[in-house]
């Protein structure tokens, strides 16, 4: 994808004034109690990763407990309320540092726990939060892979006052990463972020993102996506995703050389009925690969080709082959099959410590299951399977599984 030589803000704000402004949230708020919840997440996960090379290999099984609180907000012209959340995790065998703390001694925790608070505001239909909580943005998301999720300390700002359109501005001072009960082990400076989305249509819809890390890098993220409905049962989807990332501290990159990088992906997916085909293709350009989860989030990858794999690599170009099949058709709801195949190629090999040029590929499944009724109802089991061959000196040959039983339960 080219660099957009507009501003989809801009040109969502000018769309938008000619539309009226939604329903006002806080107009129909009933009040700190009335609109509060409390729910609790049981996440039992198992994670066995054989590095094939008997170095560094993974085999975890471990218990989770989220917990999260969301007040309502107090009637009046502006409403005021409280977000809370609470994590407990518990190693049941093996351990892997980005579920468990290491002890003293060099063995896994028995367990971990966190809890966190944000206060809220909400006028009109624009919400301000202030404290503890999580972030779902494609320059700056929350890793939530493993056991329990990762959180971030400051101020987030979203505004929805123009149908379609919705508005987003930040400022973070703290990064709780998954695997550990610290507030900001890695010591983040700052994050920035403004940006927001559009809906033209209810096929089409755009975004625009720009962030800053503090001494780590720039960032700028664009999309599109549109549907093209051909049938009752049938469709065509296009979705391109585009970073550039500058500004990059040599101590992230560990090469004074390294300033900018670029990274794109384009997919188009046909649907029809029960089935799903996807293509994608997905290249890397630049001084660098793609860097991510330097402050900005661990889940801050948008892309097509992401998998055990990004493909992100120095130079990369990758292609995906995929297949999805929804078995409610087959009248078994709730029991979804994804595989996919991407191959990588055009990696420089010796950016990493190698020589000339490197490849890589992934076979991916995953197998999903939710219980549509009956006292197990919303319980979903989730089995994901890749298998990953390189020679990239950077990476390594890897066979993973990936079980997760969740079970979530409404309390008030």
């Amino acid at each position: 994808m080219q660099v957009m030589k507009w501003s989809v803000i801009a040109l969502a704000v000018a769309a938008g004034t000619t539309q009226m402004a939604v329903a006002s949230q806080q107009s129909e708020s009933k009040g700190f109690v009335d609109d509060a919840s409390l729910s609790l997440l049981l996440r039992n996960t198992y994670w066995n990763r054989d590095h094939k090379d008997g170095v560094d290999d993974v085999d975890t099984w471990a218990q989770g407990f989220i917990a999260t609180f969301e007040s309502g907000f107090t009637q009046g012209p502006v409403g005021f309320g409280v977000d809370a959340f609470g994590l407990l995790g518990v190693r049941l065998d093996g351990g892997q540092g980005d579920m468990f703390p290491q002890n003293s001694d060099d063995d896994w925790a028995d367990d971990l726990s966190q809890a966190g608070a944000a206060v809220k505001a909400q006028f009109s239909n624009t919400v301000i939060k202030y404290g503890d909580q999580f972030t779902a943005l494609p320059v700056f998301s929350s890793d939530d892979s493993r056991l329990l999720p990762q959180s971030f300390t400051g101020t987030m700002i979203t505004s929805s006052e123009i149908e379609g359109l919705e508005l987003n501005a930040g400022h973070f001072t703290a990064d709780s990463p998954m695997g550990s009960p610290s507030r900001d082990p890695n010591g983040l400076k700052s994050l920035d972020l403004f940006g927001g989305s559009y809906s033209f249509t209810d096929n089409l819809s755009v975004a625009f993102y720009m962030s800053d890390v503090e001494d780590t890098y720039k960032k700028k993220y664009a999309n599109i996506n549109y549907v093209m409905p051909l049938s009752d049962t049938q469709a065509l989807t296009f979705d391109v995703n585009y970073y550039k990332t500058t500004d990059i501290d040599e101590r992230i990159s560990e090469n004074s050389a390294v300033d900018d990088n670029t990274f794109w992906s384009a997919s188009a997916k046909y649907s029809v009925g029960a089935h799903a085909f996807i293509v994608a293709h997905q290249r890397v350009s630049g001084d660098t690969g793609y860097l991510y989860d330097n402050g900005d989030g661990g889940g801050t990858i948008w892309v097509a080709n992401s998998y055990l794999s990004d493909f992100n690599f120095k130079d990369e170009r990758s292609w995906q082959a995929s297949y999805e099949l929804d078995f409610t058709g087959y009248g078994v709801p709730g029991l979804f099959w994804k595989t996919a195949y991407v191959r990588g190629d055009n990696i420089d090999a010796a950016f990493y410590g190698g020589e000339g040029e490197a490849t890589e590929r992934e076979i991916f499944n995953q197998v999903s299951y939710t219980f549509q009724d009956g006292p197990a109802k919303d319980l979903k089991l989730r089995a994901r399977n890749s298998i990953l061959r390189t020679n990239n000196p950077a990476w390594n040959d890897i066979n993973e599984w990936r079980l997760f039983i969740e079970y979530p339960l409404s309390i008030l």
